[in-house]
């Protein structure tokens, strides 16, 4: 089991890097360039929550990568991993949240450039990370469940 973990530890921090490429590279280079541009009015508040919605991403792959390990210690079935699946439905959910919020300008920015594309990009990351919550807090339902069979079938024996 340890590889596997292993592997799923790795792309857990994988997934993480190009995000940060995009927060330290792309996202100050798009802001240099549009920074005359008649788009900053709208630009500037789309990068702003798109930086703060770095922040539960992280998060929630630190919580990942924690998970993780709790399987690697055999304590998969504890109330450490059910928090740490509670603490990844709320991030995603603040990623949902936060999107929303910003679409308004992801569609001024879309609707000014004649780029509808970018609207559909901001609609898949509200949708991903609403199913993303939505596939654990399902996860976090089914270990709460089997944690207190568990206790129950200890108890009884």
């Amino acid at each position: 089991m340890k590889r596997e973990t292993h592997f799923l530890k790795l792309v857990v921090f994988l997934i993480g890097i190009p995000i940060f490429v995009l927060c330290i590279f792309v996202l100050p280079w798009i802001a240099n360039k549009a920074g005359g541009t008649m788009f900053a009015e709208w630009l500037f508040p789309a990068l702003i929550g798109m930086y703060i919605s770095a922040v539960p991403f992280y998060f929630a792959l630190y919580q990942a990568f924690r998970l993780l390990g709790y399987i690697d210690k055999n304590k998969a079935f504890s109330e450490l991993s059910v928090r740490a699946l509670k603490n990844i439905k709320y991030c995603a959910l603040a990623i949902s949240i936060l999107y929303v919020l910003v679409m308004p300008f992801f569609f001024r920015i879309a609707d000014a450039d004649d780029a509808p594309g970018l609207v559909l990009i901001g609609l898949i990351i509200i949708f991903a990370s609403f199913v993303v919550a939505a596939f654990a807090a399902v996860l976090q339902k089914l270990l709460k469940n089997a944690i207190d069979i568990k206790a129950e079938n200890d108890l009884t024996i």
